[in-house]
């Protein structure tokens, strides 16, 4: 999973005068300090050598959740308290992500109960991801979202409770509430991307290039392409609207994050969500639910060799839809089996960043075998930290936006980092080619590829599954492949003698 937060230490925020537009933000810092796990914008200094950092809020973001400030506030109000610590009491010496982690064993009712304690336990009890979690937890997908995920709660379980003042009450604000992690959490939730971040689009694109220069130049050395052209004759490009989905789709659910939805229960949770990590409808049974949706695409001619499909239904989950709104994504991460994918974007619009195999990203710490990633936990706080530092390095990475009509190559082992522009439909697939199938058998034989293999029940055995099905629909390509990849690591030297007793060879 991935797991890692932060705060963003010592920060002030203002809103620029009357004469300014309304929502934009100045960020200021008074100190930069390291800590463990924290992570801390690169373009904020001490406060002697002041840098203002514009960020622009979205026109739809709320004020402050009740007032919250960042720590750096505290430091220029002299006198100030800060009423999270007296609220507290002797709980005060926890960080705030642990109070959040405690408050987080606990049910609704006791929520509320707590809530009434102190001004400062009634803000850390109205932090959404907690009821976020107590929706999902004992809901599943059955649940209307109504403005607020603690709203949503209430609604469902007490709907004889006055909703509406519970919405009052969201207003309430708190005098001298200092906590970066609250307030970074409402940050990012509400941040428009910024330009500059949007402005690097040094992918290769190419229209209506042949299967073999496909292959040659692109598959061959792994590395990433923008297709363009090349699922014009799709029906889905021209249908795939909000009506038609819902219409088509009727009753059926979808996988979103760790729950099911029904797509327009997932659309009305979408116009009206504004959280840092916002739901993502991520489906890989799509076409087994609803038909029509598997006929109304075709796999472009580039990637339709598949050799995962020799496995028939025993095959690891390797197609899903995927929908979400603005600000939705997906954090760091390297597809699945060390397969190649395919992204085709039906609506909307992607940011991609893409790194080589060989350069972790900034602020992502894998684990040494790779089954788990530590990240931030939104992709908003990854660009406020890390973005900037990538201007600078040696080895900088792909980016570019991908919009509707055109399709991305993302090579096996690439990091990447997707996040929609905008309300977004696309579909993606894995996929194991000539090219890459040694690469996917070296990983499934790994010991701990049982814990990294994607949707599949036969997990353990999916090597021996695999290799033995390529062998019998496909005779000697393993031992053919790896022949050919031995020659081409040979050396000059190695070539002109027989390696294993040292003599000259010759050939006439």
């Amino acid at each position: 999973m991935l797991s890692c937060r932060r705060s963003l230490l010592s920060q002030t925020i203002k809103r620029k005068t009357k004469n300014k537009p309304k929502n934009k933000t100045k960020v200021k810092t008074h100190k930069k300090v390291s800590r463990t796990r924290d992570f801390i914008p690169e373009n904020m200094h001490l406060e002697d050598n002041e840098e203002e950092v514009g960020f622009n809020l979205k026109s739809s973001a709320p004020s402050r959740s009740h007032g919250v400030q960042p720590l750096g506030n505290l430091y220029f109000n002299p006198g100030a308290i800060n009423s999270r610590n007296i609220g507290l009491g002797t709980l005060q010496i926890l960080s705030d992500e642990l109070v959040l982690e405690i408050l987080g064993l606990l049910e609704g009712t006791q929520l509320g109960v707590l809530a009434t304690v102190s001004k400062s336990f009634y803000v850390f009890t109205s932090h959404e991801p907690l009821w976020r979690n107590l929706v999902l937890d004992n809901l599943k997908g059955r649940f209307f979202y109504n403005r607020s995920w603690k709203v949503t709660y209430i609604s469902t379980f007490h709907p004889s409770f006055d909703v509406s003042r519970s919405a009052r009450s969201s207003g309430l604000r708190v005098r001298d509430f200092y906590s970066d992690y609250l307030f970074q959490s409402w940050l990012c939730a509400n941040l428009e991307m910024k330009p500059e971040w949007l402005e690097r689009d040094n992918i290769i694109r190419k229209r209506g290039i042949s299967v073999d220069d496909f292959l040659t130049n692109f598959e061959e050395p792994n590395k990433p392409v923008l297709l363009e052209g090349c699922m014009d004759n799709w029906d889905a490009l021209g249908k795939w609207d909000r009506d038609y989905l819902v219409n088509l789709c009727g009753d059926a659910q979808f996988a979103v994050g760790p729950v099911k939805m029904r797509l327009d229960d997932y659309f009305s949770y979408a116009d009206q969500v504004k959280e840092e990590r916002p739901l993502y409808l991520f489906d890989p049974k799509f076409a087994e639910k609803i038909p029509t949706l598997g006929s109304e695409y075709d796999v472009p001619v580039y990637f339709r060799e598949d050799l995962f499909s020799v496995l028939g239904n025993r095959r690891p989950d390797y197609r899903w839809i995927i929908i979400g709104p603005a600000g939705s994504g997906s954090s760091f991460h390297i597809d699945p089996n060390s397969t190649s994918a395919w992204n085709a974007v039906i609506r909307g619009s992607k940011k991609w960043i893409l790194f080589p195999p060989d350069v972790v990203p900034p602020g992502v710490h894998p684990s040494p075998d790779g089954a788990e990633v530590a990240c931030p936990v939104s992709i908003i706080e990854w660009f406020m930290n890390f973005y900037d530092a990538t201007k600078d390095w040696k080895k900088r990475p792909i980016e570019c936006i991908c919009k509707a009509g055109e399709v991305i190559f993302v090579p096996n082992g690439w990091w990447h980092l997707v996040i929609n522009l905008e309300e977004s439909v696309a579909i993606t697939q894995n996929y194991v080619s000539r090219r890459n199938l040694l690469n996917v058998l070296d990983f499934l034989k790994k010991p701990n590829a049982s814990k990294l293999v994607s949707g599949t029940t036969d997990r353990i055995n999916l090597y021996e599954n695999f290799k033995n099905a390529i062998e019998a629909s496909f005779p000697g390509t393993i031992d053919g492949l790896r022949l050919k990849a031995k020659q081409k690591k040979m050396s000059f030297w190695d070539s002109v003698t027989d390696y294993k007793v040292g003599a000259f060879k010759f050939s006439f």
